[in-house]
């Protein structure tokens, strides 16, 4: 159960975003700065994880989007591809029972099938585990490309129109939706990214439109529920007018 701090801003949580994407940045600057190898930032990013997970749960957010690994990321030293590999392991293997147990259901956005056999096996195992879940959804966005994303999605409603099953009049907002790894869910209110950096990435291009953007000095293995709670709050004081007035 959510208990603010003395620390945290008031949160309304009658109008908290239904879906917040996180751009999970600034392990390997947290490592440089505490004169440590590159995969301990990412292990003790794995802490934060944790936290954003529960705390989102424990205040009623329904979707939670965690950018884990990109399409670009493979451009990395292959030690540590390797090793932020093992980690998923070792954190789903050993935090899937509790997300089980607190109704959180596991879904991927991405192409896992280009992830190593173990992850991807256990990636199937954990959704099919929660998939009746009644909990907030947990979309863990894994060797995943917005550009990526689109393509696939055009491909899809080209070989639907080819295979005349849907006309190009029909194509809309809600058929090019339904095409995208996010289908059946509402786009993100809340897009949060650590570390400083002010940029989006390659993360829910389309789906992005309309959202909030908060960025954070915060390096993401010292974003914790004090700082995932001010990002919230930031939202809370905007108005959000959807090109409207």
């Amino acid at each position: 159960m959510f208990k603010k701090n003395k620390k945290q801003p008031e949160l309304d949580l009658n109008s908290l975003p239904y879906h917040v994407g996180i751009i999970m940045d600034g392990n390997g600057r947290w490592a440089q700065k505490h004169l440590l190898p590159r995969v301990a930032g990412h292990r003790a990013a794995m802490v934060n994880v944790k936290k954003a997970i529960r705390l989102s749960s424990d205040i009623g957010i329904r979707v939670l989007t965690l950018y884990a690994f990109s399409t670009e990321n493979w451009k990395r030293p292959k030690d540590e591809v390797s090793a932020l590999m093992s980690i998923l392991l070792e954190y789903l293997g050993r935090e899937l029972e509790e997300m089980h147990k607190k109704e959180v259901v596991v879904r991927t956005i991405g192409d896992i099938t280009g992830l190593p056999q173990a992850v991807a096996d256990l990636l199937v195992h954990s959704i099919e585990k929660t998939r009746y879940n009644k909990g907030m959804i947990l979309n863990l966005a894994l060797n995943y490309g917005s550009r990526t994303e689109i393509i696939r999605a055009v491909r899809s409603i080209a070989q639907e129109v080819r295979e005349e099953k849907l006309g190009v009049e029909d194509i809309n907002e809600n058929v090019f939706a339904n095409h995208l790894y996010t289908s059946g869910v509402p786009d993100p209110d809340l897009i949060i990214r650590t570390s400083g950096e002010q940029r989006i990435s390659n993360f829910l291009l389309y789906q992005l439109a309309y959202s909030e953007l908060y960025f954070t000095p915060a390096l993401f293995p010292d974003f914790d529920e004090t700082e995932y709670v001010k990002a919230l709050a930031e939202y809370q004081s905007r108005k959000r007018r959807f090109g409207g007035i």
